[in-house]
């Protein structure tokens, strides 16, 4: 199964990197959550914020397959260890690539390489729609979308 959604944003490849990646980007469009990790490929990363286990609840954690700003930024994942007793079983790949597109950014998300019967794969499907909304919102407003929560 492969996962792909495609935007075009009004904002230039560097603010939308910065959206993606920045502890400040990352707590408006991720839930809460910030990447911690080095970024280095190979590297460990995880997802941090607000959940299950309190403020330093793990949501996602892997390893970064690439890392090139403004360009890629791609990992393996698994769920985590608090929604899957199974989490490091399950795993996927998601790869965000940035275009300048005119004066606009074309962000692309691939989320692939899912694990056979993996159970978070219908819930992903629908909060991919809110994050990279959120995302889009973010780099061209610097407001977060209200999702009523």
């Amino acid at each position: 199964m492969e996962l792909k959604y495609e935007f075009y944003i009004g904002a230039q490849p560097e603010t939308v990197w910065d959206v993606l990646i920045s502890p400040e980007g990352t707590k408006k469009t991720f839930f809460g959550s910030v990447i911690q990790s080095t970024f280095e490929p190979g590297s460990d990363f995880a997802y941090v914020g607000p959940g299950n286990e309190g403020d330093q609840t793990v949501h996602v954690y892997g390893k970064i397959a690439a890392f090139e700003p403004c360009k890629t930024f791609s990992f393996l994942e698994h769920p985590g260890p608090s929604y899957r007793p199974n989490h490091a079983e399950l795993e996927s790949r998601v790869t965000f690539t940035l275009e300048t597109v005119g004066n606009c950014t074309k962000l692309t998300l691939v989320n692939d390489q899912w694990s056979p019967d993996h159970p978070s794969l219908n819930n992903t499907e629908n909060h991919w729609w809110m994050i990279l909304s959120n995302i889009k919102t973010v780099a061209e407003t610097g407001n977060v979308l209200d999702f009523g929560w």
